[in-house]
């Protein structure tokens, strides 16, 4: 039998938590034959509703799952995990500007770097879902001086699932037959989604759709779906955020398909121009835990104009945060 993988997973009582942490304890992240041990974090107010997400836990009796640890305590949280899923944050309120929130959630995931650099395992994975994903897995890095920067990352697989169901649903096709979508830079409405090098079964997405309806269509609708979703049924995605937590740490696990790459967002090794430092989405293969920046791919002038847009907000985020770096 395998080694059970420990799995932190923060925010464990909240809706995104909760829907991810059975999707792990099933198997649908790790595999069908990798055990778990699981750690639930919460604050110390919500351990009530973590102890009855426990309790459901339990009563699945999941084969998988080894132990299920729920905590409010960061050291006990941490300790030696091996993944952690930091879905937690703050959420922006009524009256909140963005950058305000920006400054809260800063605080928290800065001292949640700070925890994992002391208790994680040296292997460590850490995915970032709290927003602002990409600058609090920013902030999380640089907090975690003794791991390495690259072991950080950030939500994009929601944007990018979102692109390729569009894309499907247009073209009457599976989601299975797209390929090669890409989404650059923030998880916000300046994310930058592109068909230009996609495929639906084989065939190049724009021999299929118009450039028209992805520039005046797909991309704002995929920009601004995460408002719409809370538009219509009164609360932000929850089930296809943790599907994305899925796919996203189940493809760095076990790597991507050969012909495919998938969108990630990832500390920027200056590629494609953009700014050293940042955490920024691109598209990335995966193989035996790591992951690698696609290179040498075609941008067209309006993409590299939405791709520097969506820079300039990741470099005014980090200006707003830029004492905890």
């Amino acid at each position: 039998m395998k080694k059970p993988i420990k799995v932190t997973i923060t925010g464990a009582a909240g809706n995104i938590g909760y829907a991810l942490a059975f999707r792990v304890a099933a198997g649908d992240v790790f595999g069908p034959d990798q055990p778990v041990i699981l750690r639930l974090m919460e604050l110390p107010m919500t351990m009530g509703p973590l102890g009855g997400v426990g309790m459901e836990m339990e009563d699945c009796a999941f084969p998988l799952v080894h132990d299920v640890v729920l905590t409010d305590d960061p050291k006990i949280g941490f300790r030696d995990t091996n993944y952690v899923l930091l879905v937690g944050a703050k959420p922006r309120t009524k009256g909140m500007e963005r950058k305000d929130l920006i400054t809260e959630n800063a605080r928290i995931f800065s001292t949640q770097g700070r925890a994992i650099n002391e208790h994680a395992a040296r292997d460590v994975r850490v995915m970032v879902v709290g927003n602002p994903a990409n600058t609090n897995a920013m902030i999380a890095a640089a907090n975690a001086p003794d791991l390495p920067k690259e072991r950080f990352t950030a939500m994009a697989r929601l944007d990018h699932n979102r692109a390729i169901g569009m894309l499907a649903k247009k073209t009457n096709r599976l989601a299975a037959d797209v390929r090669r979508m890409i989404v650059w830079g923030n998880h916000s409405p300046t994310m930058h989604p592109d068909l230009t090098h996609c495929t639906v079964g084989g065939t190049p997405a724009l021999d299929l759709v118009s450039l028209d309806w992805a520039i005046d269509h797909m991309i704002p609708t995929v920009q601004r779906r995460g408002a719409a979703v809370i538009e219509a049924r009164g609360a932000s995605s929850a089930a296809s955020a943790a599907g994305s937590v899925v796919d996203h740490v189940r493809d760095w696990f076990l790597g991507t398909p050969e012909d495919d790459w998938v969108s990630m967002s990832v500390h920027s090794d200056g590629s494609y121009g953009i700014t050293e430092g940042l955490v920024y989405s691109f598209p990335v293969t995966c193989k035996n835990g790591d992951y690698h920046i696609v290179q040498g791919l075609e941008v067209t002038d309006f993409g590299k104009t939405r791709m520097k847009v969506t820079e300039k907000e990741l470099l005014e985020e980090r200006e707003v945060v830029a004492d905890l770096l």
